[in-house]
Order: C-alpha cells, then sequence, then structure tokens
C-alpha cells in the first residue's frame, strides 16, 4: 500500500512510472450516529476498510472525503454537500489521477445518502475520459450478510473494533423492522430518505445494545473479504 498524503513527490511519481498504480478514494460522511456514536462514523469505518483494502492488495490510499449528503438527517447534526457537488468532486478527482497516468479507481462508499450521485459515475467518466479511465464505486455493506443499520448493531460492532470512542453506556435501541412486512419497511425506507429523525424517532436504525468487539472483527472480516474478491473479478474483467 502506498498512502498517498505521506509521499515525497519524485517518489510517487517513480512508484507510478515503474507499477500501474490502482486508487482508492474512501467516500464517508459527517453526521448524527444517535448518543453513543460519534459523527464520523461513516468516515471512520470507511477510512478502516479501504486502508485494509489497500494494505492487502498494494493499492494506492487517497485520503477520505469525509463530507457525503446527510440532509435527511436534519434536524439532527450533519455536514453535507449536494449530490452534484460530490459527483463533481469524484470526477474532478478521477480525472486528475489520470492525468497522473492512474487509470484505475475504486470508489469505496461508507454512507447510505451517497449511493445515488456515485451511481453512475463509472459511466460518466468512461465517456469523459475517452475509455482511459475505469472506475468502480463499491458501498462496503453490499458485502457483508447481515443487513445494513445506522449506529445500530452492525456500525456499533465495527466502531468498538476500530475505535475507542464508542460510549455504550448511551446505546439505545432505534426503528427495529424484523417482523414488519416488506411494504411496511419499503415505506419507512422512503420516509427515512427524506426524514431520517421521522422514520426512526431518535437517529438510530437497529438496536446497539448487544453490539461487542468480537462481533466488529468477525463482520469486518467479512467485508475485507468479499470486497477485495470482488476488487480483483473488476480488475479481471476488465483487463479481459
Amino acid at each position: 500500500m502506498i498512502e498517498i498524503k505521506t509521499q515525497f513527490d519524485p517518489i510517487l511519481r517513480r512508484s507510478i512510472s515503474m507499477k500501474k498504480q490502482i486508487a482508492v478514494i474512501p467516500v464517508g460522511s459527517i453526521e448524527q450516529h444517535g448518543s453513543h456514536l460519534p459523527i464520523s462514523t461513516d468516515s471512520d469505518i470507511v477510512t478502516e476498510i479501504a486502508k485494509r483494502i489497500s494494505e492487502k492488495n498494494g493499492y494506492l490510499l487517497l485520503p477520505t472525503l469525509n463530507y457525503g449528503v446527510s440532509y435527511e438527517h436534519a434536524p439532527f447534526f450533519n455536514l453535507s454537500i449536494r449530490e452534484s457537488t460530490l459527483q463533481a468532486i469524484l470526477t474532478d478527482l478521477c480525472t486528475s489521477l489520470l492525468s497522473n497516468n492512474i487509470k484505475t479507481v475504486f470508489i469505496i462508499n461508507g454512507h447510505h445518502g451517497n449511493l445515488k450521485p456515485i451511481q453512475n459515475l463509472d459511466v460518466k467518466l468512461r465517456k469523459i475520459s475517452k475509455n482511459k479511465l475505469q472506475v468502480f464505486p463499491l458501498s462496503y455493506w453490499h458485502f457483508m450478510k447481515r443487513e445494513f443499520d445506522h449506529a445500530g448493531f452492525v456500525e456499533t460492532s465495527l466502531m468498538l473494533t476500530i475505535s475507542k470512542n464508542v460510549k455504550m453506556s448511551l446505546a439505545k435501541k432505534g426503528l427495529v423492522t424484523e417482523g414488519m412486512r416488506k411494504q411496511e419497511i419499503a415505506k419507512i425506507e422512503k420516509l427515512a430518505n427524506q426524514s431520517f429523525p421521522k422514520a426512526t424517532k431518535n437517529g438510530i436504525w437497529g438496536d446497539p445494545r448487544k453490539a461487542t468487539k468480537k462481533e466488529g472483527q468477525a463482520i469486518l472480516a467479512e467485508i475485507i473479504k468479499n470486497l477485495g474478491k470482488k476488487c480483483q473479478t473488476c480488475l479481471t474483467e476488465h483487463s479481459s
């Protein structure tokens, strides 16, 4: 792994000229995660995942984009950028990487609200670069068996694994959809996309109270294994 922010220009340019480099851009958010998790949770988790993936496969790791699209969490705390802004930033970063002769980029997403702006970014960038740039947007929670949550069991377990900044004594049960019909869940999900506080009441989707570091380690290992395989598949299919 080459962590780009620690590098010096001549050495970095030499390593790029000697080897075909693959870049990783982690994208998170700054938003409420209940009373027990920090507002940096999404960014913290995706940073750790991107770092481990980069270490495992020898990728070039870029600094995390800490801001995402989180307006749905208002009036709870959030620092948000528009969908068009996030897409523009990622487009500029990827084209800038191409100008430095880095032609393959993995965008690792850690926040649900970022899904829409990264969805067709690969197609847009192929067109802009005239097929010189290959971009793969991937959201980490698609590579685990457990249901995605927000400040619930999964995120809290992951944070217990990677951070000391967790206050389990303040953890409270949030919205739990177990036992609900699919139509009910779909209705709540639609509301959550507009107003997360209205859908969940306390800003938590799931129940974090039984989260453990051990569970977090298992979930993290599963994500790294499956996401790592996906990255290799993307590269193999692209080169064939």
